[in-house]
């Protein structure tokens, strides 16, 4: 992985490569290199998932509890192998827990008959200490259970000063812990596809050993998010399982009747309603597809082309490489699926191009992640958000395809404008003194490389599955890159990019436990009709106020959170509250989707513009600040799908017609009212001006836009005395 991003910044000076790798280290959790056997037995699982699915894809649909187990038992168990505990501290608290798994494992077969045994005596323990007492209990003969809890003090022993110096001796592989629990969550999801239709029929019936399963599955499952995402959202599903436990106690707007502990591990775990439920339903359906189709598109030679077309067309033109910036973003964004990597792998190129051409470095730094995010938005590939709102709202993702090209078309327009503005208003212009190619040329010799999107995008088109779509653009990518000798995919290249696609699912894959307790507890506790009576009863009657109150929890939750779980979370929450103020309910996911992206760019936690600010050499701050100017369309857009149904086409031709026509126009004059220029620097009259004209050209009449363009035209008749700024002199 670090290979292919020294590849990827090699452009870049040695103080950006570090600062980059860094934050990129510090996003990923300091992910292992692994060596020598484990790196060979985690490439082997990687294999088999892409195999797996692609086979299923492809020729013949998996089976429930395979689709839903195979996924999730490889990702776990790769990122207990992959992913260290942290600290020594983190260690020893892996140390201990190991032993308590290995004490009950022995328990269960040594000191009690079976696991069932065991588990009827906690239990028994258990109800002893509610009714009479821990002293009664503890009085008890409970001898055998007695023996269970002294065996975690040797296996606690023998487990603390091994991990210790193997973390430390052979820090680039797992510890005997990390074995230990990739073994036991391993055998608890093997355990549920085994039982899968035995589960089924004996849903709130649970056996004990069901019981005993779930416990200790939902428990490593919270540590898998922990150790790659961190503490944060690891956080919010502790305190969901607290909230489920502790109902009666909590104030009357958030009290519901409570749930034990094994109620709420049984319901979490074993049913797919949790850990098994929507999240990794998208993921083994869609998304691990689409990024091997993404790790395979880009191994085919491709990006060099999304670069060099942009490149070609709009290299010259007024402030030239951010134009580069937001097209070849929106090419790359389309089938890369993150924010971050979208700016990473295009932003080394475009952020010093746009440097030389006189922007400055937070300017640079922030025009990148801005444009980047409007990937999430792009058809064919919206990330994992798109193939989300599907599945929540029962919409075939091709239609959902068609309702987001004109939306997307109109962010990555705004951003254009924006810079253009930006371009004119500091007298930017485009490269200078190079040699580029005519645009028709790079096209000649590379449009193949859109062939695979083509494919993609008719296949879903036609009514193909989305994996199927994903299976026959893979092998496509395969065959386009045979056209060019130097970027012939063979057996290395093709393994290359299986371990690439395997590596970069692992990442969202660690948020299917914890964002299935969250998806779990809101459907058992029936929060999420409690949140949307708290925001209709904030909101009174107004929408723009509830929308306002869906914006700061989306900010507020993508602080910790990766964006597709915080669309996710404030989708459950959100979407029925937006529904009462007559929101359509695929409107309602649209603006929380959009508002669910702005945690990229907006401080404090902006990863993708700190990562733009590092290829830059710019301050994170003021990069991000200056990232959220220039990405203001993420809340513009929300209010149109709110108030004009037609941007989802939603309204007859005529209607739809106007209401893009519309937005057009809109999105053009905001560019020059957000900046304070036109043809010159505006005026404070002017800029009011300016603002009424973009709010009349927004409202999807032919009478408002007319009134709108008369408004323009009159302040560009203001600004006939502009004199032309003077082009920036590099040094």
């Amino acid at each position: 992985m670090m290979a292919d991003l020294d590849k990827t910044l090699e452009g870049l000076g040695e103080e950006e490569r570090r600062k980059v790798k860094e934050l990129m280290e510090k996003d990923a959790k300091s992910e292992r290199k692994l060596t020598g056997p484990w790196l060979w037995l985690a490439s082997l699982m990687g294999a088999v998932m892409v195999i797996a699915y692609f086979y299923g894809a492809g020729y013949q649909a998996l089976s429930t509890e395979y689709h839903l187990g195979v996924y999730v038992l490889i990702t776990f168990v790769l990122i207990f192998i992959a992913y260290p505990a942290g600290g020594r501290f983190a260690v020893g608290c892996m140390s201990v827990s190991s032993a308590v798994l290995l004490a009950v494992a022995v328990s269960s077969f040594f000191v009690f008959t079976s696991p069932v045994a065991f588990y009827d005596q906690i239990t028994f323990f258990k109800e002893t200490w509610e009714y009479d007492g821990f002293e009664v209990a503890f009085a008890q003969d409970f001898g055998d259970l007695r023996i269970s809890l002294l065996l975690v003090i040797p296996f606690a022993i023998l487990l603390l000063p091994i991990d210790q110096w193997l973390s430390r001796r052979f820090h680039h592989a797992p510890t005997l812990s990390d074995i230990i629990m990739a073994l036991v969550i391993g055998g608890a999801v093997i355990y549920w596809m085994s039982q899968f239709e035995a589960l089924n029929y004996r849903a709130g019936a649970e056996n004990q050993l069901d019981k005993l399963v779930s416990v200790v599955g939902l428990m490593l499952s919270m540590e898998v998010c922990r150790r790659v995402l961190g503490w944060s959202i690891t956080l919010i599903g502790v305190g969901m399982i607290c909230f489920a436990l502790f109902g009666p106690h909590l104030p009357d707007l958030f009290a519901h009747r409570g749930f034990g502990f094994e109620r709420v591990a049984t319901a979490l775990f074993i049913t797919t309603n949790g850990v098994f439920g929507v999240m990794a339903s998208v993921l083994a359906t869609y998304v691990i597809l689409f990024i091997f189709f993404g790790a395979f598109l880009q191994k085919s030679g491709a990006g060099k082309f999304f670069i060099d077309l942009p490149l070609a067309l709009a290299g010259r033109s007024i402030g030239g490489p951010a134009k580069v910036a937001v097209m070849s973003s929106a090419l790359f964004g389309s089938v890369s699926g993150s924010a971050i990597a979208n700016t990473v792998s295009s932003g080394a190129f475009t952020i010093p191009m746009m440097k030389r051409a006189g922007f400055k470095p937070h300017v640079a730094g922030a025009i990148e992640p801005a444009a980047s995010i409007g990937g999430m938005f792009l058809p064919p590939i919206m990330g994992a958000g798109g193939f989300l709102m599907a599945e929540l709202t029962g919409i075939p993702y091709s239609q959902i395809m068609i309702l987001s090209i004109g939306p997307a078309f109109l962010y990555f327009l705004s951003v254009f404008c924006l810079v253009h503005f930006e371009a004119k208003k500091n007298g930017i212009r485009g490269i200078q003194g190079e040699e580029l190619p005519h645009w028709k040329e790079v096209l000649k010799g590379g449009w193949f490389y859109a062939l695979p999107l083509v494919i993609i995008t008719i296949l879903l088109l036609t009514g193909r599955s989305a994996g199927n779509a994903a299976f026959w653009a893979t092998l496509s990518c395969v065959a386009t890159s045979w056209v060019h000798k130097e970027t012939r995919m063979g057996l290395r290249e093709i393994w290359e990019a299986i371990q690439v696609g395997a590596r970069n699912t692992l990442m969202i894959g660690a948020t299917v436990g914890v964002i299935g307790v969250i998806v779990g507890v809101i459907s058992l506790t029936g929060m999420g009709l409690k949140f949307s009576d708290l925001v209709i009863s904030m909101a009174g009657d107004s929408l723009l106020i509830a929308l306002i109150l869906v914006a700061i929890a989306s900010l507020v939750l993508g602080m910790g959170v990766p964006v597709t779980a915080a669309y996710l979370i404030v989708a459950v929450l959100a979407v029925p509250a937006l529904a009462e103020f007559g929101v359509a309910v695929i409107a309602a996911h649209m603006i929380v989707y959009w508002l669910s992206q702005d945690s990229n760019i907006t401080p404090p936690v902006c990863v993708a513009a700190y990562a733009g600010a590092a290829i830059a050499g710019s301050d994170p701050w003021k990069t991000g600040w200056t990232s959220f100017k220039f990405a203001k369309m993420l809340y513009i857009m929300p209010l149109l799908f709110a108030y004009v149904p037609a941007m989802l086409l939603d309204g007859t031709p005529f209607e739809i017609f106007t209401a893009f026509l519309s937005a057009t126009l809109g999105t053009i004059a905001f560019g020059a009212f957000a900046m304070g220029f036109l043809r010159r620097k505006t005026k404070l009259y002017e800029f009011v001006v300016l603002g009424i004209a973009t709010l009349l050209l927004y409202w999807p009449t032919l009478l408002s836009d007319v009134a709108g363009i008369a408004l323009i035209s009159f302040v560009w008749w203001l600004q006939r005395d502009a004199q032309e700024v003077a082009p920036v002199k590099i040094a």
